[in-house]
């Protein structure tokens, strides 16, 4: 067994944090108080590469490993979880289905500029009244000719609505199968559509500079060509960007747990009291051990998970586990660090306060813990 990283790897992360630190750490605390989504700071970010890195060289893309993707992600969380969620979502949520699902005109026409980061993408998917349950939508799809008319609504759809979106992918119902379920088919929607719109959502507990939106379609038509992969397929297109979404998820924590956890030992070993830095009290001292512990088993439990995923083999179950596994950890860290820096931690001066309020959505966003356990328990045989 071989747990060293490859050069190429090593590089990524000591490239990816140099970058974080003096790019992003400068201006996350005042891009998370304005609620602003930066559109320059992303184009950095695709500039140094941080998109379409999974993706072919043909399509403009980087060309690289899962697990050189995951440490990106992990990297830009240790600084800022908003950014980190541009990036996350920009990758596996918005290309992963045009690149894995699409055909080779919908690749050519818009993996270059999402792979450069001069655009992003949506994945419409959730709905007011279908989050975990995603057999639960609503939205629809008529054919009419050589077209489809949509109507219905997504909620909760990062990079949908912001100057660099180029498109979102949208499931919708578009047939009854014998069983009586609904059959789902996804459709490539472009801003500007006539009937769509995309509305920014505001006054986030969390995640304020990345872009969420709301979005809406009244009889918005769209030609057959923009069908994602086969009709009818829609629904297994989505579980299976889920899957890899998971990765990227659990990156996002075991980066913010990383993060969180360095600023509260730098703070332990400032911070004096009784005529020594609290580091030297065992109570203090074994929240931090336990935290050093905790992200060691994090890192090894989401490496492998991708490790699979890179060699073709079933990932399934174990992104189920580092997702559920590595976002409930970075609440834990969070939270002992918060604890560790006192009446400071409570106060936006200190970034460990944003590193709190943003670990919450890690336990709800691209699959609930409880919807996590329901799948680790599918797989185990319950």
């Amino acid at each position: 067994m071989d747990f060293d990283l490859t050069k190429e790897q090593e590089m990524i992360r000591k490239e990816v944090r140099k970058f974080a630190q003096s790019e992003i750490a400068p201006v996350a605390a005042e891009l998370d108080e304005k609620e602003e989504f930066s559109v320059k700071l992303t184009k950095k970010m695709g500039e140094i590469g941080l998109f379409g890195m999974f993706v072919s060289e043909k399509y403009e893309g980087q060309a690289m490993d899962y697990i050189s993707y995951i440490i990106a992600v992990e990297e830009i969380a240790r600084v800022d979880g908003s950014q980190a969620a541009t990036v996350a979502a920009g990758n596996s949520l918005g290309i992963g289905p045009l690149y894995y699902f699409g055909n080779e005109e919908q690749k050519n026409k818009y993996l270059p500029k999402l792979c450069s980061g001069e655009g992003l993408w949506g994945f419409g998917l959730t709905e007011p009244t279908a989050g975990s349950d995603a057999g639960g939508s609503k939205t629809t799809a008529v054919r009419d000719g050589n077209e489809w008319v949509l109507n219905g609504s997504k909620i909760f759809i990062t990079n949908a609505a912001c100057d660099l979106t180029l498109g979102v992918t949208v499931q919708a119902i578009t047939a009854t199968r014998p069983s009586g379920k609904p059959e789902y088919t996804c459709f490539i929607v472009e801003p500007g559509t006539k009937g769509f719109k995309a509305v920014p959502m505001h006054k986030k507990m969390m995640w304020r500079s990345s872009n969420t939106a709301e979005l809406y379609f009244d009889d918005v038509r769209v030609p057959n060509e923009n069908i994602l992969g086969n009709p009818g397929d829609g629904f297994h297109q989505m579980l299976k960007t889920l899957d890899g979404g998971r990765l990227s998820i659990g990156a996002m924590g075991l980066g913010g747990a990383q993060g969180a956890y360095e600023m509260a030992l730098k703070y332990a070993k400032q911070r004096e009291q009784f005529g020594q830095p609290i580091s030297k009290f065992q109570a203090v001292a074994f929240k931090l051990a336990d935290c050093a512990m905790e992200i060691e088993c994090a890192r090894n439990l989401l490496y492998k998970a991708c490790w699979l995923r890179d060699n073709k083999r079933p990932f399934e179950r174990e992104a189920a586990m580092g997702k559920l596994y590595c976002s409930e950890l970075m609440g834990r860290v969070a939270n002992h660090a918060v604890q560790i820096h006192g009446g400071y931690g409570l106060m936006k001066e200190y970034s460990v306060e944003r590193f709190y309020r943003d670990q919450k959505l890690l336990d709800i966003g691209e699959g609930t813990s409880e919807v996590q356990r329901i799948v680790i328990s599918r797989h185990i045989g319950c």
